[in-house]
């Protein structure tokens, strides 16, 4: 017991210098962060700032579907909606970019190497890095500001969220197979389920740029999550909670692991639980488009924590 409790404080800690990076940008973030996880204040917040629009019709997208409205229904009844595919060429693009373009070692910039010089980074840095970020540098991709500016994600978004909707992130990043330390998997929001408190309202849209099985990493959630919550998860400063206890709680029918060949997609309602597992045996290339309801600055645009320095 004191082990868990001691793990749970350190959790916190690695996580203090963003919080308080987002509390000086934002000061009513505070006040999301604290009482965003309540279900029953988050309905009066959606009832309160409610305003009726009509869904956007999608006339021109990469995708393959252009029925905003049926995704969004999906995402409002399961909390996530599969098969969302990236066209090929776009596909092949990013990951040329993101193989071509250094990354940063577990979201901290002192760490930046080339994704396929990984083990050799490794042994440079004398330390595990389970994660490869590129903050910024997304913007150098015109493949991903083509997916992020794509009228069929806006217009889902448009519909789950209303008409207040504004894009809130654009994020790529690799996940490493190796032997990662705790504070890293906690910093990468990896093995450990947990629900997402960026917004009062937040739609999620995320790619494999690699292929995608049991061995590298699969994204998992637990579908109907984000409608139900038991007190104890919602009266609690941690938003990552054990896996068992996550599973016993809301039902092992629940839990999807979401698995697909490069280009695979999905729409997700991020305050459901859910997790990205530690690859085991190949490296996972995963890109985000995010959408909410409030101004978010340029740091949490590109998913920048802030690190402490060691």
């Amino acid at each position: 017991m004191k082990r868990r409790s001691f793990a749970r404080l350190r959790r916190i800690a690695t996580r203090i210098p963003t919080y308080f990076a987002d509390a000086v940008d934002n000061p009513e973030w505070l006040v999301m962060f604290a009482l965003g996880r309540v279900m029953p204040v988050r309905r009066a917040y959606r009832r309160f700032r409610a305003v009726p629009a009509p869904i956007p019709t999608v006339e021109r997208t990469i995708f393959a579907t252009r029925d905003a409205a049926a995704i969004a229904t999906t995402v409002r009844t399961d909390g996530i909606r599969p098969a969302l595919d990236l066209p090929e060429a776009i596909t092949r693009e990013i990951h040329d970019f993101a193989l071509a373009t250094p990354c940063y070692g577990n979201m901290d910039r002192r760490l930046e190497f080339l994704a396929p010089d990984h083990g050799a980074a490794e042994q440079q840095f004398g330390r595990p890095l389970l994660t490869g970020h590129y903050f910024d540098r997304v913007e150098q991709c015109p493949a991903m500001t083509t997916v992020r500016q794509d009228p069929l994600l806006h217009a889902v978004a448009a519909a789950y969220l209303g008409p207040r909707v504004r894009l809130a992130a654009a994020r790529l990043w690799w996940s490493f197979p190796t032997r990662p330390r705790e504070e890293d998997l906690h910093l990468a929001s990896q093995d450990r389920f947990h629900f997402d408190l960026d917004d009062w309202q937040t739609l999620k849209f995320f790619f494999y740029l690699t292929d995608v099985d049991e061995r590298a990493g699969p994204h998992v959630y637990i579908r109907g999550s984000h409608r139900q919550r038991l007190w104890r998860h919602q009266l609690t400063l941690l938003v990552g909670q054990p896996t068992d206890e996550v599973v016993a709680a809301y039902g092992a029918r629940n839990v999807l692991s979401v698995m697909g060949e490069a280009g695979y997609g999905f729409a997700e309602d991020p305050f459901g639980f859910h997790m990205g597992t530690a690859p085991r045996a190949t490296p996972r290339l995963m890109m985000e488009i995010a959408f909410g309801v409030s101004a978010a600055s340029r740091r949490r645009f590109y998913g920048e924590p802030v690190v402490g320095l060691k």
